[in-house]
């Protein structure tokens, strides 16, 4: 039988590493959405639901993408949420997602910025915009910038999980998708980024992650 004359395509090098931040960076924001609920009598994972209804069109993608100011998302979110059957307050929920730096994850973002290029892709809003997180007393100061490039969706007018924001962050750090790693805790927004090439890793217990991103890279990240 015929041996196949077509050369095998290596695997592309690796080039970049792409971190999400709420979830993987910072302690994930479920955690208080879950202590938020619990305190008000709600549902477990009622504001997730609300989040997940219209996704792409509801009132917090559309802050993400800075169509609505704070005051009208809160008055669209109470209005999503009422609509499912929870009464809550917009501004209340947004106050949720200051998570808490995760120590492990911020030395393998380092790492990782000594040897590769790094981005941050975050959907994001105007409050939370990158320039907000850097007054000196912030503690995010000094992780936000070992990052090449961040990428905001309140910023660039689109948010993950669509492709044109990861095609956006592969053009400001000059790489083929198949040059980067990328990190969410969330499977959505993996899938577009695997489907155009990206290897993946999903942040569920980030121990788990750092690893196997250190497989990924070939280099200790702790």
């Amino acid at each position: 039988m015929a041996s196949d004359p077509r050369p095998e395509t290596a695997p592309a090098t690796i080039t970049a590493v792409l971190f999400d931040f709420g979830g993987v960076i910072l302690s994930s924001p479920f955690e208080a959405f879950a202590h938020y609920e619990a305190q008000r009598g709600l549902p477990d994972g009622f504001l997730r639901r609300v989040n997940a209804t219209n996704h792409h069109t509801n009132a917090w993608a559309r802050l993400e993408r800075n169509e609505v100011g704070l005051e009208e998302f809160s008055a669209l979110f109470e209005e999503e949420a009422r609509a499912l059957g929870g009464e809550v307050s917009g501004m209340e929920v947004l106050g949720l997602l200051r998570g808490e730096l995760r120590p492990a994850m911020v030395e393998a973002v380092r790492r990782c910025s000594e040897r590769l290029k790094t981005a941050l892709l975050t959907n994001n809003v105007v409050s939370m915009r990158a320039e907000e997180m850097s007054g000196a007393s912030d503690p995010h100061r000094a992780v936000l910038g070992l990052f090449d490039v961040i990428v905001e969706s309140s910023r660039v007018g689109t948010r993950k999980p669509d492709p044109a924001f990861y095609e956006h962050a592969c053009e400001e750090l000059d790489i083929a998708p198949e040059e980067a790693v990328f990190l969410d805790d969330l499977g959505v927004n993996l899938k577009p980024a695997r489907e155009m090439g990206m290897q993946t890793i999903k942040v569920d217990d980030p121990d788990v992650a750092i690893a196997e991103l250190e497989a990924v890279v070939g280099f200790p990240l702790r």
